[in-house]
């Protein structure tokens, strides 16, 4: 009997181990950088719906700057990007949750993209580790859901990079390109192509000058999309002393994309103090 006991004694502290892992725990790493990193990172919380953990989520990654692509509270899905730093292409994170408290994100790296396993796990836990469930997590999600990603600092490149990398993403989804820039900052330089009047301000067009070494560049098409800037009020002095050719630096918003007209538009556009 005294045997039986310490089985069964065994078996429900063995049980309840079981139930205690943690997200670091159970995080897991295949693939390779040359064919694509993925990472796995999953949760389980008590009392914790589908909608709860997607309008939680929503608020934690916004608040970190990620891109929001896609939410779906009534299905427990959601498609999430890492913020762009200008240094690295963007990546999905696919995160899906059921009804039974359940949390799995997926992060699918693209081919060459190297990310250490360690940041991947503090990261990815690190937002899995603060869902709540019951009331708290109710609250949480009703404020997180509504919440839109904050801007970050304005990303820096050449005008040049900047239309070769719109250009190969929206060659392979421009509907993404779309919700991935919304309302990011970008401070881009190069020559000025055209400077007119447009409405109650103006556009600056700048001239894409490649080479040969700029169109050998991995991951990025050829310069194809044009890109304006539209200034913002209290400019026009400066619009007016501006030429095509001269090199400007300016810092605008994301506004929107014309896949149709090839085009990338940036508004409130103002010359970068140097």
């Amino acid at each position: 009997m005294k045997r039986v006991i310490l089985a069964s004694a065994a078996l429900f502290v063995g049980a309840g181990t079981a139930q205690a892992a943690t997200c670091e725990d159970g995080f897991v790493k295949t693939g390779n950088p040359v064919t694509g990193l993925r990472f796995v990172a999953t949760t389980t919380v008590p009392n914790m719906s589908m909608a709860s953990a997607v309008g939680q989520i929503n608020g934690i990654v916004a608040a970190k700057g990620y891109a929001i692509l896609a939410a779906e509270p009534a299905s427990g899905a959601m498609l999430i990007e890492p913020p762009a730093t200008g240094k690295s292409r963007p990546f999905p994170i696919e995160v899906a949750a059921d009804g039974a408290g359940n949390v799995r994100m997926e992060a699918k790296l693209r081919a060459g993209m190297g990310v250490p396993e360690a940041g991947a796990k503090a990261e990815m836990c690190g937002i899995l580790n603060q869902l709540k469930g019951g009331k708290a997590g109710e609250t949480l999600a009703a404020q997180g859901l509504g919440a839109t990603s904050a801007a970050g600092a304005p990303i820096r490149m050449s005008v040049l990079r900047f239309s070769q990398d719109i250009t190969g993403q929206a060659d392979k989804n421009h509907a993404v390109v779309q919700k991935r820039y919304e309302g990011r900052q970008f401070t881009l330089y190069g020559p000025i192509a055209y400077v007119g009047p447009l409405g109650d301000s103006y556009r600056v067009e700048w001239g894409l000058v490649a080479n040969v070494l700029t169109d050998i560049v991995p991951g990025r098409a050829s310069a194809g999309y044009s890109v304006n800037c539209v200034l913002a009020p209290g400019q026009s002095v400066y619009a007016l002393q501006l030429k095509p050719d001269k090199h400007v630096e300016l810092t605008g918003t994301f506004d929107q994309l014309q896949y149709g007209r090839s085009t990338v538009w940036l508004k409130d556009c103002r010359p970068t103090k140097k």
